[in-house]
């Protein structure tokens, strides 16, 4: 029992280091913006859609990931993700046209980035039946953290070697770490006894997904998805037309700086609000957690133009909106079992695909459309609350009717 104590943990932190592998790709796009605009002779909205393409392809095609990855199991399919993600960056160096970088930056980078995601948090879900939500909040704080490790020295190289050398450089040794980590992955043998209130019935993705109840949960993740993302992506731009970005603020870059601090509270949020969640419950972290995050975003509006503000509120906005990607999936496989988890929630995370449609290109045409970006702040701020609210009073009477429902045997699919 011992020995396999260790492993589990063992396997956490090496899934912890393939997702920090992979983090950057999306965390730190950001910092390429306007290098790229600048190579390509592009306008924002129009390289915008590489970011949308890269969360499209990452999310659309996880539920057929996660089938491979349930069939074939882990270890070789996210090797494969974490090598190719580096390479995408290796490769993306060498475009010279948008269609060349949509194609491999946005294209090649999202599927293997999906396949890495998806394959370490169906995996943790395994590994850690009686703390999924702290599990899967580990994992995803890699995804997270990972870039706070890479912002300023990613940012450093940008402005000494340029953006084609930057790329190569961190692209190999993105690949080099994720590798290493992932040829030591495994899948359990066991089951844990469980001590948490979960369906009794394993539902397969086709049976999920006629479930009135999974597709409340979609639309949910996808509003917070849009919020979040439509500040991940645009963050370099809207500080740019507040003023702030080449704010010095205690010796450094505000920009810099506000990102490096948002990687810690994305990465801090998510094993936290994890662990929260499994002892006062799914709903109720949820509610406590979006209307923070819809709080914090309308009081960093107000404050935009104040520097050491704007660096603070961004780690709360950042800290209210990253525990998505360990309250949903650790949700998910509550209510709907954990034999077929990474495939089902394959198909929920289709919703980060969507949001960032609405929080990449369609946020950019906004701005570009009224000059103004308080309207996208606004449009954020609202699926925050409303979400928020949601959780509390729908989701939580639903899933409970549902899952004492199936407890019971009932089966109406």
């Amino acid at each position: 029992m011992m020995i396999i104590k260790q492993e589990k943990w063992l396997q956490l932190i090496l899934a912890i280091i393939c997702m920090a592998s992979i983090s950057s790709a999306q965390y730190v796009w950001t910092l390429l913006t306007q290098p790229f605009m600048h190579k390509l002779g592009i306008q924002l909205p129009s390289l915008q859609v590489t970011f949308a393409l890269f969360i499209v392809f990452q999310t659309f095609f996880a539920p057929f990931q996660g089938k491979l990855i349930d069939k074939f199991g882990p270890k070789r399919l996210i090797a494969l993700g974490v090598v190719l993600s580096g390479l995408s960056w290796v490769f993306s160096s060498q475009a010279s046209s948008l269609i060349e970088l949509y194609l491999i930056y946005g294209c090649i980078g999202g599927l293997s980035t999906g396949i890495v995601y998806i394959g370490t948090i169906g995996l943790m879900v395994k590994w850690f039946p009686e703390r999924r939500g702290f599990a899967t909040g580990m994992v995803a704080a890699g995804y997270g953290i990972g870039a706070v490790v890479t912002t300023f020295p990613i940012h450093e190289a940008l402005l000494n070697w340029g953006l084609d050398k930057t790329l190569i450089v961190f692209g190999i040794i993105f690949s080099c770490i994720g590798l290493l980590a992932s040829l030591r992955l495994k899948t359990p043998q066991i089951t844990v006894v469980q001590h948490i209130q979960q369906s009794q019935y394993q539902f397969n993705s086709k049976e999920m997904i006629k479930q009135p109840l999974f597709w409340l949960m979609f639309v949910m993740m996808t509003m917070m998805s849009t919020s979040g993302l439509m500040v991940t992506s645009q963050m370099a731009s809207f500080s740019e037309s507040f003023g702030v970005s080449h704010t010095m603020v205690f010796g450094m870059a505000a920009l810099p700086l506000a990102l490096s601090l948002d990687r810690v509270m994305n990465g801090i949020t998510r094993p936290l609000f994890g662990f929260v969640s499994d002892i006062c419950g799914r709903e109720i972290t949820m509610f406590v957690a979006f209307a923070l995050e819809g709080i914090a975003m309308f009081v960093w509006l107000l404050c935009r133009h104040d520097p050491v503000l704007f660096i603070l509120l961004s780690g709360i906005v950042f800290f209210g909106w990253g525990e998505i990607f360990s309250l949903f999936p650790a949700t998910l496989t509550d209510t709907f079992g954990t034999q077929h988890a990474t495939a089902n929630y394959g198909w929920l995370y289709l919703s980060q695909g969507i949001g960032s449609i609405f929080g990449g290109p369609f946020a950019a045409l906004l701005f570009q459309y009224t000059q103004d970006w308080s309207n996208v702040f606004y449009c954020a701020i609202f699926f925050d609350l409303i979400t928020a609210f949601i959780a509390i009073i729908i989701l939580k009477p639903w899933r409970y009717y549902f899952m004492n429902k199936y407890k019971k045997g009932y089966i109406d699919l």
